[in-house]
């Protein structure tokens, strides 16, 4: 738990003050269509649920914010789980897509958090974790900014998400776009050989 909850007391102004990234780059990145129900991991006011809506079958937001969650439960556009990401608390395999958006720089133990999304999101399933990019000046100086305001903040560069993620066995890749970037993860599906006992990645 943060010292000073900033989302806490932002929430009943959260999505006038703070301009929504747009969502059409990560509709395309998560290939919508698929059924099943999507993470929406660190969702907040479920300002991008909103916007994903009506692409996916179902959305789950996970957020350590009640008074965040409760503006994202007035939408009307998803479920909702107050909790943190170093412990979710869904099955294995439970979700066909996971997104973090701009909030992978707000968890306190990226490592943990990473784990347990890559646990939750099944087989086949593709993760896409939007952060600005911090290798652009402009986002330094925002990085700054966030430290001086007392924010649990750890900006880390997307190719270290990216290793982070291949390290658990993830296919990644890395798009760039003005100051954002994105990390896509997809979950390979292993097959398992009847009579040889081999492993295949697909």
């Amino acid at each position: 738990m943060p010292l000073l909850d900033h989302f806490s007391f932002l929430a009943p102004f959260y999505d006038r003050v703070i301009s929504a990234p747009g969502a059409s780059p990560l509709v395309e990145l998560l290939l919508p269509g698929t059924s099943g129900w999507l993470l929406d991991a660190g969702g907040g006011t479920g300002r991008i649920a909103a916007a994903l809506g009506p692409d996916f079958e179902r959305i789950v937001i996970a957020d350590g914010s009640l008074p965040m969650l409760g503006q994202a439960l007035a939408k009307g556009c998803c479920a909702a789980v107050a909790g943190y990401t170093e412990r979710l608390p869904f099955g294995d395999g439970a979700f066909e897509r996971v997104i973090v958006v701009d909030a992978y720089h707000h968890l306190a133990d990226q490592g943990a958090s990473l784990r347990e999304l890559w646990r939750v999101l099944a087989p086949g399933g593709r993760m896409v974790i939007e952060e600005p990019d911090i290798a652009r000046f402009a986002v330094k100086l925002v990085a700054l900014a966030e430290k001086l305001a007392l924010m649990r903040s750890n900006f880390v560069r997307v190719e270290r998400i990216a290793a982070d993620l291949e390290a658990l066995g993830a296919e990644a890749r890395i798009v760039r776009q003005d100051h954002n970037a994105w990390v896509v993860g997809v979950k390979r599906i292993a097959h398992f050989g009847e009579d040889m006992g081999l492993i295949l990645f697909c």
